[in-house]
């Protein structure tokens, strides 16, 4: 038995769904006509001279003369003049939360109740929606994004203790050209978790898109925007590490990252059932079962016509265009205001780090992970230190203190004593004697500091003269060797030195001679 003729008003929304890229069998569920009957009317309409969009410009007469061979007076069934009517209103009102098809169909049928049938009449609907807002078809390159999002539905974990359900966030990640999926459970949204999920998809990948596509969730867009949205310092500084640029899709255009929700559809069939009878008792026994059903899902070939499965085609056509991975994985830095102290040092975690004098009383920011710590003024690094654990110590760069500071944080008994050694060994001697009569090491550094500076004020033989005339005395402090030069004792002749000693001091409280010191 042929095909039934169809109305040439049916034959242009064939037309029109066949444009905006819809196969035979989508157009065959959505106008409700045989397939084949669809199939007909597409070959007659490719033999013709005229385009698709002609074709549908022509009025109904002179296309039933193109498509049948023969004038045909059209005719439209009044219902069906009156449902078109409404259909504007009804694609408009479907847009809205809580409004649905079934209502619609039902507020429909209530005023109309010679109407259309609930199939024919979501036949319809769909129909002008797919004219009406058609979709584009991309074509995705190899290795150029990745799409991450959340998945609506969560899993959950049994506490071993109470036997409640914990529930737990999934995130999911696909490859667009390969369709190749990532996994994971994680116990939030939060932006540590989202950055570590996101690095543990490029791991699983082993290589890094060019672009990575996320939702506008907090943790990667700081301030969604129509035209240039505001992403998270961290999740850039995340994309920037890995050679990445981030692109967030449109606010509440859900056919941006159509793929992704695709994935989570598939998740939802494919491995939430195997894992979900496990009942999991931890995170981690948690992903092991969702990786096995990732690895089946990944493995399995794929439909609509695809011989090879998402793994087969990632290695064949993806791999190679992926961006290599840097050697070390990115780590979250910590962000942290801090003022620098009068001292040149700000706080941090129980440890001290020196800043340029220059900035003491300002707010800097500070970026810091396990290993470094950074602080900025502005845009500008003003110092880069080695994270230390070591609590209320002091990280000290030397060029970051005042001259002032900087001579009294390099006191120590071994420069004392280096910088007394390149003047004379007697006067190193001297400096040690001089410690050691300290009951602590640093009571005896400015009076260290005092006798060397005689190297440049007198000259270095004056100081080795006083220095070893004064240990002859037993005298071993500052004031022993600025009297010896003030009076000029370190001038006299070594032969004169024992009648100097009885004779020619002058009378002072401070002089008492070597043999009281015995």
């Amino acid at each position: 038995m042929p095909n039934k003729r169809i109305q040439m008003n049916r034959v242009k929304e064939v037309l029109r769904c066949y444009a905006a890229g819809y196969g035979t069998k989508s157009i065959s569920n959505m106008l409700g006509i045989a397939r084949n009957t669809v199939k007909k009317y597409l070959r007659k309409a490719e033999q013709l001279p005229q385009t698709i969009g002609e074709l549908v410009a022509l009025d109904d007469s002179r296309l039933n003369e193109l498509i049948t061979g023969e004038p045909r007076k059209e005719k439209v069934s009044e219902r069906r003049l009156e449902l078109e009517s409404l259909l504007p209103e009804y694609s408009r009102r479907l847009k809205k939360k809580r409004v649905t098809k079934k209502k619609l169909f039902e507020e429909y049928q209530r005023d109309h109740p010679d109407g259309y049938g609930r199939t024919r009449f979501n036949n319809l609907l769909a129909t002008y929606m797919a004219v009406s807002r058609p979709v584009a078809h991309l074509e995705h390159k190899a290795g150029d994004k990745m799409y991450v999002d959340f998945a609506g539905d969560k899993l959950s974990i049994v506490d071993t203790e109470t036997g409640e359900l914990s529930p737990v966030d999934v995130f999911v990640s696909i490859l667009p050209c390969s369709q190749l999926t990532y996994v994971e459970a994680v116990a939030s949204q939060k932006k540590e978790d989202f950055i570590r999920c996101c690095q543990n998809a490029l791991l699983f990948y082993g290589g890094a898109p060019a672009v990575i596509v996320p939702d506008n969730l907090k943790a990667a867009v700081k301030r969604p925007s129509r035209y240039e949205a505001e992403l998270n310092e961290d999740f850039a500084a995340f994309a920037e590490h890995y050679g990445c640029v981030v692109i967030p899709a449109r606010v509440r255009k859900p056919r941006d990252k159509a793929l992704v929700e695709s994935a989570v559809r598939l998740v939802y069939k494919n491995i939430y059932p195997s894992v979900e009878d496990m009942h999991p008792t931890s995170l981690a026994a948690l992903n092991a079962a969702i990786r096995t059903a990732l690895e089946s899902h990944n493995n399995a070939p794929m439909n609509g016509g695809h011989r090879q499965s998402r793994r087969a085609q990632y290695e064949e056509i993806e791999r190679e265009f992926m961006r290599p991975l840097p050697a070390t994985l990115f780590e979250l830095r910590q962000r942290k205001q801090c003022t620098v102290q009068k001292n040149g040092y700000i706080y941090l975690e129980r440890h001290y780090y020196s800043v340029p004098y220059i900035h003491i009383g300002k707010k800097v920011n500070v970026m810091y992970d396990s290993n470094t710590v950074d602080i900025y003024s502005g845009y500008e690094k003003v110092a880069s230190h080695t994270r230390s654990y070591r609590e209320y110590g002091y990280t000290t760069v030397p060029e970051h203190l005042a001259s002032n500071c900087r001579i009294a944080t390099e006191w120590s008994t071994e420069a004392f004593i280096r910088q007394a050694r390149e003047i004379d060994e007697s006067v190193a001697d001297y400096i040690c004697s001089v410690i050691e009569k300290k009951q602590h090491p640093e009571q005896a550094y400015k009076s260290c500091s005092g006798i060397l500076s005689f190297a440049k004020r007198v000259g270095r033989q004056r100081l080795i003269n006083a220095c070893r005339l004064a240990a002859s005395f037993g005298m071993f402090n500052y004031m022993a060797i600025n009297d010896i030069i003030r009076n000029g004792q370190d001038t006299l002749p070594p032969e004169d030195t024992d009648d100097a000693q009885n004779t020619r001091l002058p009378e002072h409280g401070n002089i008492r001679g070597k043999h009281y010191f015995k």
